[in-house]
């Protein structure tokens, strides 16, 4: 079954290279949306994918690259969209 999850992502995230590798893992994982900086230094994605590749995906938002420091995740279920890529958004 392929699910729409809104991720909100706080902490040491933003100047740590967490949407590049976001995307990366999406695409490895066949994980279609975008991931954007918001103005408040949170990083928030919108994924589309099987709960499969969301069990892989979750985690390493909650961890991300090495430098970054995930303090909390927050996580919505939300309609299909059915988006085409994963994409960064600026």
């Amino acid at each position: 079954m392929i699910r729409h999850y809104k991720i909100r992502v706080s902490g040491k995230v933003q100047g740590v290279w967490f949407r590049k590798f976001t995307q990366v893992k999406a695409n490895e994982l066949g994980i279609k949306g975008f991931v954007r900086n918001e103005p408040d230094g949170n990083v928030y994605i919108e994924a589309e994918g099987t709960d499969d590749a969301f069990k892989l995906f979750i985690p390493f938002c909650n961890q991300g690259p090495e430098s970054a420091k995930v303090e909390h995740l927050s996580i919505q279920e939300g309609e299909l969209l059915l988006f085409q890529e994963f994409s960064i958004q600026f």
